[in-house]
């Protein structure tokens, strides 16, 4: 038996007070108030990622897990769609096998959207027989985010039926609705899903409320929306959760949910609310086998130096230590990898677009910290009647090849990637994870590319100078290294990436979102240019 004495936080009464508590044999036997404890430590529960597809960490389970608890996280709703999308359900069975080898509590989802569209090309199709099976393993414990949110909205039968799948199992249906208001938000949620983690403006959020939504307020590598979301937790506090959805390794070493805590109690927000949104709220919800600091509970719990020194000193799981004063004490582990990887290395004269006379160009602008594109149609530079990139408009090339079998690429023009003489390219493309790259000439788009086909799946920068790639060789979406190392490497791609122009902060998160299909509003996949509001592929060419 094992005594913890200072400050507890009691999420079910919303009380902070001096105490101690008793572990057992995993669980917390006894909680009692004590004047005498110590006042310069805080204990509360472990904290959860409420939404987060752990393979953007570039890291496999097992890796992720010895980074987050580091932070304090001690369970996390995780969507493997990622790796479903490459390998199908032998992927997601991979990564609960993965998930196994640590004590993280990790509850995965049927990924319920596979591929996110049919207008492009994945590896795998998931339609509600593969969902049900999905649905009945071990280890999967709710319905992914409901993506195809134009299908609910029309009565899509299939997709009706795969949600349901869940409905008739009682689990949770998590949600991805961006942009969708009013009555075809409402016969959304009507359909049965619970959740959205795509809002990105406060009314967006209340309007999910409205219609007796969960919100998941996010900040990941690519989505910041904390900033304009999180009134919401002094607004509709039983409603909110915190999630990061894809985080990338150099971030995850920094920080994770318990960054968000810090930054809600710095703006205000009852410190007791913010925990709950970490804790009470998403254990609750999703009903994760995650202990709440109450007799008879796991003992799931970690240690802060207080409310506004909101610092994490140690974890535990299930009553053991996992993490203390910045250091993950879990062992590194390792299964063989599981990857399906076709492509072929491609030439340069692949990537060629030939010009149309007079006419201008759908052309994809990115945007710093969103996932979300603009357009502008624009006269493309040509030379000797071939589009070429022109790093001085900063109009850039972005080419799609498929990674499943040797196809023609898509070519198409962006803009604010800024790169001067380099490309930057990738297989983390969601969400079928395909090869994506952007680059100042086809040269370095070649190189960067193929660069990435040699690892059979990775990350990689090229310029005339320099070609230097960080493989990711299970299922081109995850290393063989530790957090640390996967964090080095990254940092060192975009410091390439951003020393030859790009000001993106985050390059290849950025990228990494250039084909997914189903997030405003022009995008491009292996098959070519897609307007989201339109749920079409189009003509990117305006004759």
């Amino acid at each position: 038996m094992s005594e913890f004495a200072g400050q507890i936080a009691d999420v079910k009464t919303g009380r902070i007070f001096p105490g101690r508590f008793t572990v057992e044999n995993g669980r917390i036997l006894s909680v009692i108030e004590d004047e005498s404890a110590p006042s310069d430590c805080l204990y509360l529960p472990g904290l959860v990622d409420a939404h987060i597809h752990i393979e953007s960490s570039l890291l496999p389970p097992a890796e992720f897990a010895r980074a987050a608890t580091v932070h304090g996280t001690v369970a996390t709703v995780s969507d493997p769609h990622e790796i479903a999308n490459v390998c199908g359900k032998a992927g997601v069975e991979w990564m609960i096998r993965s998930a196994q080898d640590t004590p993280l509590k990790i509850a995965f989802g049927a990924p319920s959207c596979v591929p996110a569209t049919p207008f492009e090309t994945a590896g795998a199709s998931f339609g509600p027989k593969e969902v049900a099976e999905l649905l009945d393993l071990d280890g999967v414990s709710y319905l992914s985010e409901v993506m195809n949110f134009p299908a609910v909205i029309g009565g899509d039968l299939r997709m009706l039926d795969i949600i349901e799948q869940a409905k008739k199992r009682d689990l949770p249906i998590d949600g991805h609705a961006p942009g969708v208001i009013g009555e075809d938000l409402r016969t959304y949620a009507a359909a049965g899903i619970q959740t959205d983690h795509e809002c990105v403006t406060l009314d967006e959020a209340r309007q999910r409320v409205a219609c007796g939504m969960k919100v998941a307020i996010r900040e990941g590598s690519a989505a910041r929306n904390f900033d304009a979301l999180w009134p919401l937790l002094q607004e509709s506090p039983d409603s909110c959760f915190f999630c990061s959805d894809d985080r990338h390794p150099d971030d995850l070493v920094v920080s994770h949910i318990d960054g968000l805590i810090r930054r809600a109690i710095d703006n205000g927000v009852d410190p007791m609310v913010a925990i709950r949104a970490a804790t009470r709220n998403p254990i609750e919800h999703y009903r994760l086998p995650a202990g709440l600091l109450q007799p008879g509970d796991p003992a799931d719990f970690i240690r802060v130096g207080g409310i506004h020194d909101f610092h994490v000193q140690g974890t535990w799981i299930d009553g053991q230590p996992v993490a203390q004063n910045g250091k993950a004490l879990l062992s590194p582990s390792e299964i063989p990898p599981i990857n399906e990887f076709a492509a072929s290395p491609i030439r340069e004269e692949r990537l060629q677009l030939k010009a149309v006379d007079g006419a201008k160009f759908a052309t994809m602008l990115a945007v710093d910290g969103q996932l979300v594109t603009g357009r502008e149609d624009l006269l493309p530079t040509v030379k000797d009647g071939e589009v070429v990139s022109d790093p001085d408009r900063d109009l850039l090339k972005i080419v799609v090849v498929n990674r499943y079998e040797d196809a023609p690429p898509a070519v198409g023009l962006i803009q604010n990637f800024g790169l001067k003489t380099g490309a930057v390219a990738g297989s983390v493309a969601h969400d079928s994870h395909n090869v994506v790259a952007v680059g100042a000439n086809d040269q370095s788009l070649a190189a960067a590319i193929n660069e990435v086909i040699s690892s059979k799946g990775g990350l990689a920068f090229s310029s005339p100078e320099t070609t230097k790639g960080y493989p990711l060789p299970i299922a081109g979406l995850m290393g063989e290294g530790d957090a640390w190392e996967a964090a080095h490497a990254f940092e060192e791609l975009t410091a390439l990436a951003k020393a030859d122009g790009c000001p993106l902060r985050s390059p290849f998160m950025t990228l990494s979102f250039m084909p997914l299909l189903v997030i405003p509003s022009l995008k491009i996949g292996d098959r070519g240019h897609f307007d989201v509001g339109s749920f079409s592929l189009v003509d990117p060419w305006i004759r």
